[in-house]
């Protein structure tokens, strides 16, 4: 989720002393070129082509592009087939990708958008890599039932993985009893903040029920992801109603317990009215990786 990187970016602690790298590694393609104004070059395409004559982490950033508020951009071309070769030739390097190695250092964090990684996808090298991976998600049923298809694969691909809710739907203590899973925050519906956090005119304002926040809840989240890591807090024993459309799976929380959520029962939910805060689930590393129906790490 290209607004989500953005907006940690932008809102990191600490920012005047950290190198922070918004990477575009979603084999669909970028958009940040297009959304700022950017070229296309330098950019993922070019890392790419420079990565078969060095394998030097430093060489990154040459191929990186400035953005507002002072981080860096790895942009990917706008089509998916460009992308996908580039990505390609990332991921199947002999000692790895490139992008891992920028993020160990001291004082860097990488935010890499990993788009939906789907089984297969180029950039799963670089999402099992991420300190931090976070599965992004709505929450209607359907958005739900995808999501719940992936949370088993994706927690065991990090030792802090976070599942992060957007918009409306049904509430957030709901979804984490049905999943088996925290969700470390929930990003509220604000369509002005996202326009100017990823370069587009914002839209007229509405007075009447616009909560906005995103930046407040981004930022939030961001502070929570820089901190040491904390113990989990044991599950629950008992979980209620199923979400209408999410199967019954094995799911692996951050602290290697499994939960089996219940079979379905006649659906008991309902809209969530406010969006809950952003819970205690820590990261401790500097790669945070949203993967989600559009993950990101």
């Amino acid at each position: 989720m290209t607004t989500l990187a953005v907006a940690l970016a932008v809102t990191w602690p600490h920012a005047e002393s950290t190198r922070r790298l918004v990477a575009e590694v979603d084999p669909a393609g970028g958009d940040l070129a297009m959304r700022f104004g950017l070229p296309a070059t330098p950019g993922l395409v070019s890392l790419a082509a420079a990565a078969r004559r060095t394998r030097d982490p430093a060489v990154v950033w040459n191929h990186t592009q400035a953005l507002p508020g002072g981080a860096r951009a790895l942009v990917a071309p706008p089509g998916s087939a460009h992308a996908r070769a580039a990505l390609s030739t990332l991921a199947t390097a002999p000692d790895g990708p490139l992008l891992p190695a920028v993020a160990s250092e001291s004082g860097v964090v990488v935010f890499a958008d990993c788009g939906r990684v789907d089984p297969g996808s180029p950039a799963e090298a670089i999402a099992r890599c991420a300190d931090a991976l976070i599965l992004v998600t709505r929450t209607q049923g359907d958005d739900l039932a995808h999501a719940a298809a992936r949370l088993g694969e994706l927690a065991r691909w990090t030792p802090r993985p976070g599942l992060l809710l957007t918009g409306e739907g049904y509430p957030t203590v709901d979804v984490e009893r049905e999943l088996g899973v925290p969700a470390i925050g929930r990003l509220p519906h604000d369509p002005v903040a996202a326009a100017t956090l990823t370069g587009h005119r914002p839209p007229p304002v509405r007075r009447r029920g616009n909560r906005g926040g995103l930046a407040r809840h981004a930022a939030a989240l961001a502070r929570t992801l820089a901190e040491p890591a904390r113990p989990t807090a044991a599950p629950p024993a008992t979980m209620p109603a199923g979400v209408p459309g999410v199967p019954a799976q094995q799911v692996r929380q951050p602290a290697g317990v499994l939960i089996a959520p219940p079979g379905h029962r006649p659906p008991t939910l309902r809209p969530a009215s406010t969006p809950p805060q952003v819970s205690d689930l820590r990261s401790n590393g500097h790669q945070p990786s949203t993967a989600g129906k559009e993950p990101l790490a």
